[in-house]
């Protein structure tokens, strides 16, 4: 039985863009490495599992591990509070949260508040955290820069509530509730009424006076969107017996590995772009293996230089995972899976609905013609595979 080190390029996949000579960034990148392991490799696709008009990061994990978003996703706020270490409650109700700016009418102007740094961002939530309403503690986490995480626990509270982000400038608006009953709507009041209160402290902290004197956009409102709760679900060991381990130095990956029972592994910090912090983040992955059989390492560069336009940046990023692969490539008894959680357009500068190549090494038999390219795996010896059962088919591969 094989161990598994199941590598997910976040954002990997992508159009054919001018600047790149009419090429995917993936397509224009130099994958010696990448192209080696497809040659000696399965190579294949999917078209990813997705609840709404893009895929999200969290649908298309879950269902990479074989949970049915559909069934098993708690809301991306319960995983991102998870993934900073909130002990979350089974009745609390969870919401991610953008601090941002909005002007004297209401107007948003800035949905990330002049992308606010961490530490300034825990500085604010200080004033935020702990206070109460109506019997409702709410507690405020940080995620990272301009990113929160809301906890409202009490008693007869409920997630079917609206968001008040819808990732477009607008003017601001009141929490709704979705649901028919006064569970509802008491936690749109209660929530209604935080989100005013919090407006009140933060147009007045002494931090955001000065960011408005330094020239800065001042974080004087928090946008709410994906509420949830926990659920429960069978731990990934005990669903498909192997003891997992997740490399990641984002908070909803930490958060998606905690929810189905994986171990979080330790690497180290450093710049999520540099050839040294994915070498250090491949060798956690090797060694990890004296620990846990199955190692999930997620890779998020691709995606933020994709949704800035970065094109070419994206393309340099590739070819710098693709140098570092060779400390992965000849383990013995680890079976190797590359592949993505969804694509991300540098054209469009968001997440895509195109299909997902996927590299399965090795195979045991050798293709001189294949590559690691959206077009080619299209073409692979694998062919399409439907998303939940990516991991099934992992684990038979690993067996033989």
């Amino acid at each position: 039985m094989k161990k598994i080190i199941f590598i997910v390029i976040d954002g990997l996949p992508d159009e054919k863009v001018p600047e790149l000579k009419n090429r995917t960034p993936l397509e224009a990148a130099r994958r010696p490495n990448l192209d080696h392991l497809a040659k000696n490799g399965w190579c294949g696709f999917f078209k990813p599992l997705f609840l709404g008009k893009l895929p999200d990061s969290e649908e298309v994990h879950l269902a990479l591990f074989g949970y049915d978003p559909r069934k098993y996703l708690p809301g991306r706020g319960v995983l991102e509070a998870l993934g900073v270490n909130a002990k979350l409650l089974p009745q609390d109700i969870v919401l991610r949260g953008n601090l941002a700016t909005i002007d004297k009418k209401g107007k948003v102007v800035d949905r990330r508040a002049g992308r606010i740094k961490t530490e300034q961002t825990e500085e604010l939530v200080e004033s935020l955290n702990g206070r109460v309403i109506d019997g409702v503690r709410i507690l405020v986490k940080t995620i990272y820069g301009h990113r929160l995480a809301i906890i409202l626990r009490g008693q007869n509270l409920s997630d079917k509530i609206s968001e008040t982000d819808d990732k477009k400038i607008r003017r601001i608006k009141k929490v709704r509730a979705l649901g028919k009953g006064r569970g509802a709507e008491r936690t749109a009041r209660i929530l209604n009424q935080f989100l005013e209160q919090s407006k009140l402290i933060l147009e007045n902290h002494p931090l955001n006076k000065a960011r408005v004197e330094k020239g800065q956009r001042p974080a004087n409102f928090i946008l709410t969107r994906s509420a949830g709760k926990m659920k429960k679900v069978v731990p990934f060991k005990q669903k498909w017996g192997r003891k997992a381990g997740c490399l990641s130095y984002a908070a909803l990956y930490r958060g998606i590995a905690k929810f189905l029972g994986m171990g979080i592994i330790k690497e180290r910090d450093g710049d999520p772009f540099s050839a040294s912090y994915l070498r250090d983040k491949f060798r956690a992955a090797r060694d990890a293996l004296r620990h846990y059989n199955f190692i999930f390492c997620h890779i998020k560069g691709a995606d933020l230089l994709a949704e800035d336009g970065k094109a070419q940046e994206k393309k340099e990023f590739i070819e710098a995972i693709d140098k570092q692969l060779p400390i992965l490539e000849n383990l013995k008894d680890v079976l190797l899976v590359i592949t993505a959680d969804h694509a991300t357009s540098s054209r469009q500068k968001s997440h895509a609905a195109f299909p997902i190549p996927i590299l399965i090494y090795p195979a045991g038999q050798t293709r001189p013609e294949q590559k690691f390219t959206e077009k080619d795996c299209r073409k692979g010896n694998l062919g399409e595979i439907q998303n939940l059962k990516i991991l099934p088919l992992i684990l038979r591969i690993a067996s033989n």
